[in-house]
C-alpha cells in the first residue's frame, strides 16, 4: 500500500511511518520542506495528490509548545495548522482521478465536555462548548469528503488522548520535574486522563488504513484513540513516579496552571473526560499497552 503522511515529520507520524515501512507499506509524507520520500504542502496544491492507496493527516502546531506563550497568534496558528492542511488534503483528494480507499483524519478527545461520571463512546453526541472543541469541530468538517467521493474513500476520524512515547508527546515535557522529585498531580488530580500509548496509536491508524472497506457512507467512522483502561491524573502521576522510583509530592494547584498555560489550554490537563474506545476495540484492534503501568514502563523503565 502506498500512504500519503500529512506531518508525518512528527512525533506520532515517525512512529506511524515506521509502522508503515515495517510492514511493507510505501510511505511519502508531506512536510513543509523537501527531501527523500517527502513532498511539500505547496507541491500537493500544485500538482495535486501523489497516486497512493491512503492518506492521513497528523499535522499542527503542538498545543504544549513550551516556547510559545497563550495569545491570539499562537491561537491563530493551532487552527489554521490544522484546518488548513486537512482541507488541503481532502480537496486532494477530491480532486484525484484515483483517490484512496482510506483518508484517516487524526484530531482528539476535546470535543468531549470535561466530566467526572459521563462515559463518552464513540457515538456519544456533542457540540463545541469552548475553544478547543470547536477547534475540533471545524476540523473535523475540514475533512469531510464530497459525498461522491465518500463512495470511493473511506473516511476515518481517530480521537486521541494525551499520546505517550518515549521521543515527544506529554512524557518529554514531564521528565524533567519527575526526575528531580518534584513531580506531582495537576489541579485536583481527581480528573480523568484518557491517554495512549504513541505505538498504539500508530496501531490504530494502520488498522484503519488497512481494513476491508465498510459499505460507502457519507459519514466517517469515528474511533477513540485511547487506552481501554481508565485513569485519573493522581493515578497516572503516582504510576510514572513509581517506574521512575522518585517521589510525587509536589502538586500543581489549577491556579498556577491557568497562569502558566492559559486557561483555555490548560483544561486539557486540569481538566478530563473518561473516554471508552467501544468501536477500537470491536474492530478487532489489539492494544500492546493497555494500561499504565506496561506503556510506562515500556517508556521510562530502566
Amino acid at each position: 500500500m502506498r500512504v500519503i503522511i500529512g506531518g508525518g515529520s512528527g512525533f506520532v507520524g515517525r512512529e506511524l511511518t515506521r509502522l508503515l515501512q515495517t510492514k511493507g507499506h510505501e510511505v511519502t509524507t508531506i512536510s513543509r520542506q523537501p527531501g527523500p520520500g517527502k513532498i511539500t504542502w505547496r507541491d500537493l496544491e500544485s500538482g495535486g495528490l501523489p497516486p497512493c492507496e491512503g492518506a492521513v493527516n497528523l499535522a499542527g502546531e503542538n498545543l504544549m509548545n513550551p516556547l510559545r506563550w497563550w495569545n491570539e497568534s499562537y491561537k491563530r496558528d493551532l487552527f489554521s495548522s490544522r484546518i488548513d492542511t486537512t482541507k488541503a488534503l481532502s480537496q486532494a483528494i477530491a480532486a484525484s482521478p484515483t483517490p484512496p480507499h482510506a483518508w484517516v483524519l487524526v484530531t482528539g478527545v476535546a470535543c468531549y465536555k470535561p466530566s467526572h461520571t459521563v462515559q463518552y463512546t464513540e457515538d456519544s453526541e456533542w457540540t463545541p462548548f469552548d475553544l478547543l472543541s470547536r477547534l475540533v469541530m471545524e476540523w473535523e468538517t475540514a475533512g469531510r469528503l464530497p459525498e461522491n467521493v465518500a463512495q470511493i474513500t473511506k473516511q476515518v476520524v481517530i480521537r486521541p488522548g494525551a499520546v505517550l512515547g518515549r521521543d515527544g508527546g506529554a512524557i518529554k515535557q514531564m521528565m524533567v520535574p519527575f526526575w528531580m522529585g518534584l513531580g506531582g498531580t495537576l489541579g485536583s488530580g481527581r480528573q480523568p486522563f484518557p491517554w495512549i500509548h504513541v505505538s498504539d496509536l500508530a496501531g490504530i491508524i494502520a488498522h484503519a488504513l488497512e481494513s476491508s472497506p465498510d459499505p460507502p457512507s457519507p459519514e466517517p467512522q469515528v474511533f477513540n484513540g485511547v487506552a481501554p483502561t481508565q485513569n485519573t491524573n493522581y493515578e497516572f502521576t503516582k504510576e510514572l513516579g513509581r517506574v521512575l522510583r522518585r517521589p510525587t509530592v509536589f502538586p500543581v494547584p489549577g491556579f498556577v496552571m491557568d497562569a502558566l498555560l492559559g486557561s483555555e489550554r490548560a483544561v486539557v490537563l486540569t481538566q478530563g473526560q473518561y473516554v471508552v474506545p467501544e468501536r477500537t476495540v470491536s474492530s478487532g484492534f489489539k492494544y500492546k499497552y493497555p494500561d499504565l503501568g506496561s506503556a510506562l514502563k515500556e517508556i521510562v523503565g530502566r
